[in-house]
């Protein structure tokens, strides 16, 4: 039966890969595609066919005789699967993703990770890039679908969108992310034909599909667009809606529940923002705010400055791991600017992963705009994103030889569990010292807070159909944001409904068992242990992690 269960993680990892050819060429295991996108009306449906028969494979099996890690592989497999098939059977299919992390973004992220070693390989990303036109009329086939069954996309996203498509379009070849690869080769003197082919590619293909499909955005989804930004106001709307929350939270979470939960957590939050005020000698948490604001030294003289900042302190972050891990991954990264031309549509900073084969590092992109990176919020941002957060809990996952390949690589398929254990991280900078004056406090809490009112605002965006203006209101009401930054970021929850609720739910998680780890096991508590259990858990949803802390802290009070 093993070598059963075995098997079929081995089929679902190579239909997979099959199905997402830039998850497998970033793992190393290369496609025999040109597609890099896969989201025509009949992929779909391919896809739906094949979950199902997998499933009643896995269904087939006596799972009762495998051991306890395999048994928690099914579990996770199960849940995947049913995931597949219900993107078909909610109508999720119709709704793809068009921003923030549209067709010109996924792309884009791939390129900036992709390498190669050899001429061969140069030549197959080339093609592949040449590809793209035929992969963008797949996407707006379904597009088009979802139209004529009635789906309305919200204004503002379409118009996002649009710019978005636009701008990736209109940045020069040499300086796209498009072109990354061969800028890294550029001192290879065997590349030297293939990066001008890929020139030529870029201006004669690439961006005029890119036109063509801001056209597309423009004059067919535009005309239907709606002002509602709600998910539930389109066919199977909440149907799709609570399918999201299940992919994005890993429970089968209660959109009213959630933003109950959001607000309890926006109000202890307010309550602690406000002593740390009070701490720095002002009466209310808004004149401190302003205070911080208002700061020049709160604020790099330019995007160059910053990134020496963000990385003189991971380094420092870096040197303290040890007393907190037993593990580190052998794999590094580095900290580099968002580029200025797409910097006011993106967040604060984000993590690009190294791929799995260790041909790059990991990535701490932050953004290069004054606004979004104030000196407060730089703790917590290089913790999320970098060490001990993003870049290291991926890191340590690819080195997991011991999972199924379908985990291993497939982490992102498990949100709660990766930005909770990254916001969990900001709050280790407690742990490590760092938090040392009330503005650094606050940017704390800040951060925080804005994961908590992601709560609210998301279930009152798509599940209450509070209009962007109350959102945007509740937002800047709460967290020391731009008006411009802000929002930017309710467009973003707009564009992906319940991507951002895994966030604080997985964080507080995280922060219960450890409180359950300590009153449990007091004096044997060891904090290192429990961050190594955490991170031999790998990427599991919330009550599968609960339930293995749970059978650690028995191994650890029996030891």
């Amino acid at each position: 039966m093993t070598d059963k269960f075995d098997d079929l993680c081995r089929r679902f990892w190579d239909f997979q890969c099959d199905e997402n050819p830039t998850a497998a060429l970033l793992t190393g295991r290369g496609s025999p595609h040109v597609e890099l996108l896969r989201a025509a009306p009949a992929d779909h449906e391919r896809r739906a066919r094949i979950a199902t028969a997998l499933r009643e494979d896995l269904r087939a099996l006596d799972l009762k005789v495998l051991d306890i890690d395999r048994r928690d592989s099914a579990r996770l497999l199960e849940r995947e699967l049913t995931q597949l098939i219900e993107v078909l059977a909610t109508g999720q299919h119709q709704r793809p993703s068009l921003y923030p992390l549209g067709p010109e973004a996924s792309l884009g992220f791939y390129a900036q990770s992709a390498t190669f070693d050899t001429v061969d390989d140069a030549r197959r990303y080339n093609e592949r890039l040449a590809a793209l036109p035929g992969c963008l009329a797949g996407l707006q086939a379904t597009l088009r679908e979802s139209v004529e069954a009635g789906v309305r996309l919200p204004k503002v996203i379409i118009e996002r969108a649009r710019a978005a498509v636009s701008g990736t379009a209109a940045i020069a070849p040499k300086d796209g992310a498009f072109f990354a690869p061969f800028r890294r080769k550029a001192t290879d003197a065997r590349f030297a034909d293939e990066s001008a082919r890929c020139l030529a590619v870029l201006a004669e293909t690439v961006q005029p599909a890119l036109h063509a499909y801001a056209d597309f955005i423009d004059t067919v989804l535009g005309p239907m667009a709606q002002d509602s930004t709600a998910c539930i106001d389109n066919p199977q709307g909440r149907e799709c809606y609570r399918h999201l929350v299940r992919q994005y939270t890993t429970l089968d979470a209660d959109p009213d529940e959630v933003h109950a939960f959001g607000l309890a957590e926006v109000a202890r939050l307010s309550a602690a923002m406000t002593e740390v005020a009070r701490s720095a000698g002002h009466d209310t948490l808004l004149a401190f705010v302003a205070e911080l604001k208002a700061d020049p030294a709160q604020y790099a003289a330019g995007g160059e400055a910053l990134r020496r900042e963000i990385e003189v302190l991971s380094k420092r972050i870096d040197a303290r791991l040890p007393e907190f891990f037993g593990r580190l991954p052998r794999m590094s990264y580095g900290v580099q600017c968002i580029p200025d031309a797409i910097a006011a549509g993106m967040p604060p900073a984000y993590a690009q992963p190294n791929p799995a084969d260790g041909s790059a590092a990991g990535i701490h992109w932050v953004n290069p705009l004054p606004d979004r990176c104030p000196a407060y919020m730089h703790i917590p941002l290089a913790l999320h994103e970098a060490w001990p957060g993003h870049l290291m809990h991926l890191a340590l996952m690819q080195e997991m030889t011991e999972l199924p390949d379908f985990r291993r690589h497939g982490a992102m398929g498990y949100s709660a569990c990766l930005e909770g254990w990254a916001l969990y991280c900001e709050a280790l900078g407690e742990d490590l010292g760092l938090y040392d004056t009330p503005a650094k406090r606050y940017g704390r809490l800040e951060m925080e807070m804005w994961r908590a009112v992601r709560l609210v605002v998301d279930t009152g965006l798509h599940w209450l159909r509070w209009p962007r203006e109350k959102a945007l209101a509740f937002a800047l009401a709460h967290v020391a944001m731009s008006p411009e930054a802000m929002a930017a970021e309710i467009d973003r929850y707009i564009g992906m409904p319940a991507q951002a609720l895994g966030y604080q739910l997985g964080n507080r998680r995280f922060r219960e068992l450890r409180a359950q780890a300590e009153q449990k096991l007091d004096g044997r508590f060891s904090l290192r242990r429990f961050h190594d259990a955490l991170m031999a858990a790998g990427p599991v949803t919330l009550d599968l992690l609960s339930e293995r802390i749970e059978r650690w802290m028995a191994a650890e009070a029996a030891a």
